[in-house]
């Protein structure tokens, strides 16, 4: 789960996604992608144009939800759970920015949540993906 924009400079992490979408699919594996206009107002778009946007520059496949809210008064219920997860910091708390990433569990536990910066090919999310997939 992904908290996204379309206007941000971490944005490229769209082509990323959609390779690990790609590549582990067929093992139970998917990307969901939540927009989010929280963030300086980096994703403005209806669901409409976010989807035909990701779909011709990134060829996202992945499923998308409506805009959300992840962090203040507003927040959807889900990131009222996934924010209560630390991360490898042991941080817990509001999202920090666009592209903040959480990893399910089959069960539905958290079991990783790595900050925006954090590429989705970086060893420490693939090793965390090994970890909860079947072989």
């Amino acid at each position: 789960m992904v908290n996204v924009a379309s206007k941000c400079g971490l944005t490229p992490q769209y082509a990323g996604l959609e390779a690990l979408q790609k590549e582990l699919s067929g093992r139970g594996f998917t990307v969901i992608g939540f927009p989010c206009n929280q963030f300086m107002g980096q994703e403005p778009g209806t669901s409409e144009e976010i989807a035909e946007f990701c779909s011709a520059t990134y060829g996202v496949t992945f499923p998308m939800s409506d805009k959300v809210e992840v962090n203040g008064d507003g927040k959807d219920a889900i990131y009222s759970a996934l924010t209560e997860v630390t991360d490898s910091a042991g941080e817990a708390g509001d999202v920090q920015w666009n592209f903040e990433k959480f990893l399910l569990a089959p069960d539905g536990t958290v079991a990783g949540r790595f900050r925006p910066r954090t590429e989705p090919d970086a060893p420490e999310i693939r090793a965390a993906i090994e970890a909860v997939l079947p072989a």
